[in-house]
């Protein structure tokens, strides 16, 4: 599978529609990345689903700027046209996931967090979830998700970039691995720095020199 990845900008919002639509992902079209932005339930009107709520608020914060995270995409090389991202006929590409990563304090449950509490006061960039849609799992979408937000999170000003992985050798239902399995986070570089669970190590890596 070759892969492009971009910042999700306003104009990408329908291929992050796509993504939490797809099947697998009742979780993410629920939350819509807004759980761990607000510290407190959600503040729905009489009537008013909280997913729709959640949907319109993260609407919001893509739209405001600076992206909130990354969005892949398949392309095929081999096929007639192309555009810059390698799609054919002026597409972008198949969107195949997301990972929301950011300066830790756009994040405020984590400040609340028994398992994700600061480690020490440094400022940290945090990765939060990643989405990939059942039909394209197991095919090193997270892993090249994680892999760009490296780069682009230094790009950015980050100099430290912080997760909250599943660190557990037993089978593990996909909805237990929004924060990514720890042997990732190992692959790429990032080291342990705190655990407060036995199965929820905090990882890092430094950014630039």
């Amino acid at each position: 599978m070759q892969l492009t990845i971009h910042p999700l900008t306003p104009d990408r919002w329908p291929d992050l529609e796509a993504v939490f639509n797809a099947r697998g992902c009742s979780v993410a079209r629920g939350c819509w990345c807004m759980c761990y932005r607000r510290s407190g339930p959600v503040q729905a009107a009489p009537g008013q689903r909280h997913a729709d709520v959640n949907k319109a608020q993260f609407k919001a914060v893509v739209d405001a700027g600076p992206p909130p995270g990354l969005i892949a995409y398949r392309v095929d090389p081999g096929a007639p046209g192309g555009n810059s991202d390698g799609a054919p006929d002026g597409r972008r590409g198949t969107p195949v996931g997301w990972l929301a990563v950011g300066p830790r304090e756009h994040y405020a449950k984590l400040a609340r967090s028994s398992v994700m509490k600061p480690v020490d006061k440094l400022p940290v960039w945090s990765v939060i979830c990643f989405v990939v849609p059942a039909e394209h799992r197991g095919q090193g979408i997270a892993r090249a998700l994680l892999d760009a937000a490296v780069p682009w999170a230094a790009q950015q000003g980050a100099t430290l970039l912080e997760a909250y992985p599943v660190d557990t050798t037993g089978p593990t239902h996909p909805d237990d691995l929004w924060f990514g399995p720890k042997r990732m986070f190992d692959a790429a570089g990032f080291t342990e720095v705190a655990r407060r669970k036995p199965e929820r190590p905090v990882v890092r890596i430094k950014l630039g020199d």
